[in-house]
């Protein structure tokens, strides 16, 4: 079976580090096999432009099977590509015509700095994780699966938040760069499930506040992140979020 090449003409935002203005660059690709993925596409770049002695483009990968939330690309205006449900390390050159021009760029976001290139700096989101998303009681020796029971409902929720990856497409499509979709992904997943229960109050509250403090913009529901999650993450997950926090203030108040 024959493979279908196209050319490419490619912008793609240059950066040395957070501190220097940066620009765009215009590369010329050409005989890319519509079989490629995005980020093999780029390794053909950067092996052009290695042998032209000239610095190739930094750019976050590591798992290239959608899992990881490394791939962060922002593709012709929208994080990881024009196709739906996906991470940039599952987008293929199919998705783009011969002669097209292909606009790439790194997250925009003040918690995000750009560390070179397209890489940027989401520490932030581990900080958050840091905070709260986590379950520090010792349950002793793994028991099993059914041992607790937990309501399929519940157990379904909790499953769905718990595909987020922490890429930052959310914040990167959320016109404020807030992170409200993320950080409620990540309590929702505890907050649903029986051995969560007992931190769920602290949870909440200094993971909130740990967003807060890095900088990340408030949530006025555009739904944009929604749309633009490669892992489809429920807005209903914010929802939840707003119900925790709201018993969880009312509770430390009293």
């Amino acid at each position: 079976m024959e493979h279908t090449t196209i050319n490419l003409t490619l912008k793609v935002w240059r950066q040395k580090n957070a501190n220097d203005k940066g620009g765009f660059e215009t590369y010329n690709v050409k005989g890319i096999s519509t079989e490629m993925s995005f980020l093999e596409m780029f390794d053909v770049l950067n092996e052009q432009l290695i042998a032209e002695n000239k610095e190739p483009i930094a750019f976050d990968h590591d798992c290239r099977e959608g899992i990881c939330g490394m791939c962060s690309m922002y593709i012709n205006g929208r994080p990881h590509g024009p196709w739906h449900g996906t991470t940039t390390c599952q987008l293929h050159m199919r998705a783009f015509k011969d002669g097209e021009t292909v606009t790439v760029e790194p997250w925009r976001a003040k918690a995000f700095p750009v560390i070179r290139d397209l890489v940027v700096d989401r520490a932030a989101f581990d900080r958050i994780i840091q905070a709260g998303g986590y379950i520090s009681v010792n349950t002793g020796n793994a028991v099993d699966a059914n041992a607790i029971p937990i309501n399929k409902h519940d157990a379904d929720n909790a499953f769905a938040a718990a595909a987020c990856i922490g890429c930052g497409a959310c914040v990167a499509a959320c016109k404020n760069a807030s992170a409200m979709l993320f950080v409620s992904a990540k309590v929702s997943q505890l907050a649903l499930l029986p051995q969560g229960h007992p931190e769920r109050e602290d949870r909440v509250l200094n993971m909130v506040a740990q967003m807060d403090k890095e900088g990340f913009g408030s949530c006025t529901n555009t739904g944009a992140c929604e749309a633009e999650c490669p892992k489809e993450i429920s807005l209903e997950n914010i929802a939840r979020l707003n119900r925790e926090y709201v018993a969880a203030s009312a509770k430390s108040e009293g």
